[in-house]
C-alpha cells in the first residue's frame, strides 16, 4: 500500500510528551497504513528506545530512527525526511498534538496543489506548507507562557508545516549549522522564498501546543538562541531585518554599559559618577521587568524571578549576541 504522507518528529528524552503526540497521530481521520511516522531520536536516548522496545499500542507505521550522535532537531528531520517513503512530508514537535483532521487537511491542500500544476513522469511540483497553531493559556500566563503563545502569529514554524521531498531536495533540507532548535525554521523558509517555493496556508491543519513545565529562570538559558540570530543574519540580512528583527535591542547595550560604566568608576573611586550609572542601570531593569510582567501572572514567585531575570538577561543576550557575531563572522548587533 503507498504511503501518501510521512510525519517526522525530532526528539530526545521527552517520552510523556512523544508518547502523547504519538497517540494523538493514532486518532487521525486518514486512512491507516497511508501514513507513515518516523521519530528520529538527537543522539542515545535510552528512555525513548525503551517507548518503542515495550511495545506500547502508540499506532501503526512508526518507524524509530536513534542517531548515535547529538547534532541537534535540524539535523534530526533531515535524517528523517530523507528516509521519508511519500512525496509529502510532514514536520511537528514532541511537545505538540495533532488535531484529527490535521494529516487529511495537509493532504487535501497537497492534492488541491497536484490539480492545479500536474507534472506526467515526476514527483508533485515544490511546495510547503504551514499550518495553525493554538498554544492554551491561562488569563494570566507566565513570562514563558507568553512567548510561547507568540507560535500562534508565527509564520513558518516546523511545530506545524509540511514540505515536499522536492523542495527539500533542491533546498538540501534543514542547515544543521542551527544545532539548537530556534531559527532553523525561518532559514528555510528565507530558501523557499528565494527559491521561489510556494509557501501555502492551511488554516485548516491545526496542532496544540501546550506550554510545557519549565525550571525557573528559564529565560536566562534561552538566551543562549540569540548566537543563532547571528547566524539567520548572516544568511538573509534583508529578510531577517524586515521579518524578525527591524533593530537591536539597544536597550540591552545601555544597560550592559551603563553597569559596566558603575563597577568601573567604583573602582577608581568616583562614588558619585559610579552612582549614577548604577540608578540608570536599575531603572532600566525595573522598567524591562515592568514590561515583562504586563498581562502576566503576579505571583510572588513570578515577580521574583522577572526582577532577577530582567537584571540577567541583558548581559547574557548581548554576551551570545557578540559571541554569535564573532563565530559567524558577521556584524551584527
Amino acid at each position: 500500500m503507498q504511503v501518501l504522507i510521512s510525519v517526522v518528529i525530532p526528539t530526545y528524552k521527552r517520552t510523556t510528551l512523544l508518547y502523547r503526540c504519538l497517540v494523538a497521530l493514532g486518532k487521525q481521520n486518514f486512512p491507516r497504513g497511508r501514513y507513515e511516522v518516523i521519530v528520529i531520536s538527537d543522539g542515545p536516548d535510552p528512555e525513548t528506545a525503551w517507548l518503542f522496545e515495550s511495545g506500547l499500542p502508540i499506532g501503526q507505521n512508526i518507524i524509530y530512527c536513534p542517531r548515535e550522535n547529538k547534532w541537534g532537531p535540524a539535523a534530526a528531520r533531515n535524517a528523517g525526511w530523507m528516509c521519508a517513503r511519500s512525496e509529502l512530508v510532514l514536520f511537528t514537535d514532541d511537545d505538540c498534538i495533532p488535531a484529527e483532521d490535521w494529516l487529511a487537511n495537509y493532504y487535501g491542500a497537497w492534492r488541491r496543489l497536484l490539480q492545479r500544476h500536474p507534472r506526467q513522469g515526476v514527483p508533485g511540483p515544490e511546495a510547503a506548507f504551514r499550518g495553525s497553531v493554538t498554544v492554551p493559556r491561562c488569563r494570566r500566563p507566565t513570562d514563558y507562557e507568553k512567548n510561547t503563545a507568540c507560535l500562534e502569529t508565527a509564520g513558518f514554524v516546523t511545530a506545524n508545516c509540511a514540505v515536499t521531498k522536492a523542495a527539500l531536495d533542491k533546498l538540501g533540507g534543514f542547515d544543521e549549522s542551527f544545532t539548537m532548535a530556534w531559527r532553523e525554521d525561518s532559514d528555510l523558509e528565507f530558501r523557499l522564498l528565494q527559491n521561489n517555493v510556494p509557501v501555502i496556508f492551511v488554516p485548516d491543519a491545526r496542532i496544540i501546543h501546550p506550554v510545557r513545565h519549565v525550571p525557573w529562570g528559564i529565560s536566562m538559558k534561552e538566551q543562549k538562541k540569540s548566537l543563532f540570530n547571528a547566524l539567520l543574519y548572516k544568511k538573509h540580512p534583508l529578510l531577517f531585518r524586515t521579518r524578525i528583527y527591524s533593530r537591536p535591542f539597544i536597550n540591552y547595550y545601555v544597560s550592559v554599559s551603563l553597569a559596566i560604566l558603575a563597577g568601573l568608576f567604583l573602582v577608581v573611586g568616583n562614588d558619585i559618577w559610579s552612582l549614577v550609572f548604577a540608578l540608570g542601570w536599575l531603572l532600566l531593569t525595573v522598567d524591562f521587568a515592568r514590561r515583562r510582567l504586563r498581562g502576566t501572572s503576579h505571583s510572588a514567585s513570578h515577580v521574583v524571578e522577572m526582577l532577577v531575570t530582567s537584571a540577567a538577561i541583558p548581559f547574557l543576550s548581548v554576551y551570545w549576541t557578540l559571541y554569535g557575531s564573532f563565530r559567524y563572522k558577521t556584524f551584527f548587533l
